[in-house]
């Protein structure tokens, strides 16, 4: 097998992996708060094993160790509310809404990242409303709360995605990543005594051990879903041009509704209006590579950061 039909072969088993999230989220039964508090504290935990880790970790002047450590809070209130959107919503509703993150970056990586405002990213924004109203009408009225938590989520994606841009050129991708997950564990670690005040919905303990069904699920999520894909991705975009990648990634929402039709049956839950709308907002993301005009693959090690995931370098400073 050639190397970049092998590499593509790889990327899709990561993106079907990445939409693994979303399913196990909801059949993990423990609240959103404990459930990503774990997640967060086995992979951090394990990438500090690591000697590389921490010897980038001893070069970050103090400066930059508080500003990755900004964004890791920005990262665990993304996974936060991911989960929240799983748990308010079903895994089909909260895949969906991270399809957005990629209409959010194109508003808001220009005022982040200091780069130029495109137009045509702004009228892909735009594009996706139709599919965005649609969703909304084609759930139960119960779950719009889940879509409007999910889209917080894609927003949180969006900013600590540009904010890593700016930043990650400055130290060791993977010393970023371990240092982000494990300021995120300790920003979780922080909100719990207050959780049960700003967003009941999402309280849990984080003192009590998971059950041998959620520790299952959970070590999935960490190991099977989080850094085998990390790891293996890493490999496969060696070969792979910056579209190949970029679709193959952005294909992620279609791999979650499908597992979740399959493994969970939410098909009897949405309506057809609610695929209607699934198929604009897709349509839009699927065309944003289009809309890149890098050939490159900026910083792959931070794909373990993001259910929804930009790989690609957008270079479009002055």
């Amino acid at each position: 097998m050639q190397p970049s039909t092998k590499a593509h072969w790889q990327i899709h088993f990561c993106v079907l992996l990445w939409g693994f999230t979303a399913i196990l989220g909801k059949l993990i039964t423990l609240p959103a708060l404990p459930l990503v508090w774990w997640r967060m504290l086995l992979v951090a935990a394990t990438l500090l094993l690591l000697p590389r880790v921490w010897r980038g970790l001893r070069a970050l002047p103090t400066r930059l160790l508080l500003a990755y450590a900004g964004v890791g809070a920005l990262v665990a209130l993304h996974w936060l509310t991911f989960y929240g959107a799983v748990k308010l919503a079903n895994a089909s509703v909260a895949a969906t809404c991270m399809a957005l993150a990629t209409v959010f970056i194109a508003l808001i990586e220009p005022l982040v990242a200091r780069s130029r405002f495109s137009w045509r990213e702004l009228a892909l924004g735009l594009a996706v409303l139709p599919g965005v109203a649609l969703v909304v009408g084609g759930i139960p009225d119960g779950m719009r709360i889940g879509v409007v938590v999910g889209a917080l989520s894609a927003l949180f994606v969006a900013c600590f995605g540009s904010l890593n841009k700016r930043l990650v050129e400055r130290a060791d991708p993977l010393t970023v990543t371990a240092l982000e997950l494990g300021a995120g564990t300790l920003t979780l670690t922080l909100l719990a005594p207050l959780m049960p005040l700003l967003f009941p919905a999402f309280a849990g303990s984080l003192l009590t051990l998971p059950s041998l069904h959620d520790g299952a699920y959970l070590l999935l999520l960490a190991f099977a879903c989080t850094l085998l894909p990390f790891a293996l991705s890493l490999v496969a975009l060696r070969h792979m041009s910056a579209f190949a990648a970029q679709l193959a990634v952005n294909l992620e929402p279609v791999y979650a509704i499908a597992l979740a039709i399959l493994l969970l049956g939410e098909q009897h839950e949405l309506t057809p209006r609610f695929y209607a709308g699934v198929a604009i907002i897709l349509a839009a993301v699927l065309v944003y590579p289009l809309l890149s005009r890098s050939g490159r693959i900026a910083h792959p090690e931070n794909l373990v950061t993001g259910e929804a995931k930009q790989i690609t370098g957008n270079d479009r400073s002055p």
